[in-house]
């Protein structure tokens, strides 16, 4: 463990550098430090007190054996939020969102239902049995396809309870979709996003790697430490009634 306090590491990182003022939205003023060179930059006791406040809510949510999905589909941050997951054993989006996924989750779960059956078929060798070569192409990109867009939700059966992304404005439409929901959102977020929208914002710089990967190592840490406390309430079994004489 560092020496150092999470305000200096996050300064180390990076992540008081914000966009150029001319990107800032409004909503993230109260955020800032200062403006240097034309560009925005961060108060980081700030984003210091804001990822206090996400790692409490990602905690208590671990512990109540809630499900975070974690969202970030731009080529800066998709690598580093399906580790995060991964390590948490959470759904994840870092491909692509496709328009329905909470909205209209019945839809997308038969598409995920596909995408097993289809696995499935292929692992015990039935795809060889009951297919011909030119078939089996054809159903090898459709299974390329399902697990590019879904494989990261393939577990999901309902919706999560929160919503933890990467830059809300580059994945607007989860964002959207959670709000019209009730998912909570949870985001990193830099200074051309719409804090309005999120529920616990941590504004700072979503696009260093240095910068994401030390806030999500602080939030995948603080939800760990939630979900290892949580303990799954007994399924009920109830007696049979007795029968009259």
């Amino acid at each position: 463990m560092s020496d150092k306090s999470l305000v200096e590491r996050l300064f180390e990182a990076g992540s008081h550098f914000g966009f150029k003022k001319s990107r800032r939205h409004p909503t993230v003023v109260p955020y800032l430090y200062t403006t240097k060179d034309g560009n925005d930059i961060f108060d980081l006791e700030k984003t210091n007190a804001a990822l206090e406040a996400a790692k409490e809510v990602l905690k208590e949510a671990g512990s109540m054996g809630k499900t975070v999905l974690f969202v970030g589909t731009k080529d800066e941050a998709s690598k580093l939020v399906k580790e995060a997951a991964e390590k948490t054993e959470s759904p994840y989006v870092t491909n692509r969102w496709i328009g329905g996924m909470l909205t209209n989750f019945s839809e997308i779960k038969k598409r995920i239902n596909r995408l097993e059956a289809l696995l499935h078929e292929k692992e015990n060798g039935e795809l060889e049995r009951k297919y011909t070569k030119k078939e089996r192409v054809v159903i090898g990109r459709e299974i390329d396809k399902l697990s590019f867009n879904f494989s990261g939700i393939s577990k999901v059966t309902r919706l999560p309870e929160y919503m933890l992304v990467v830059d809300p404005r580059h994945d607007e439409i989860a964002v959207s979709e959670a709000l019209e929901k009730g998912v909570k959102i949870i985001s990193i977020m830099s200074s051309d996003c719409d804090a309005s929208k999120i529920d616990y914002p941590v504004v700072a710089n979503d696009s260093l790697q240095s910068s994401v990967s030390l806030i999500m190592e602080e939030m995948v840490a603080a939800y760990s430490e939630g979900k290892s406390a949580y303990v799954p309430k007994p399924v009920e079994t109830r007696k049979p009634a007795p029968r009259r004489r």
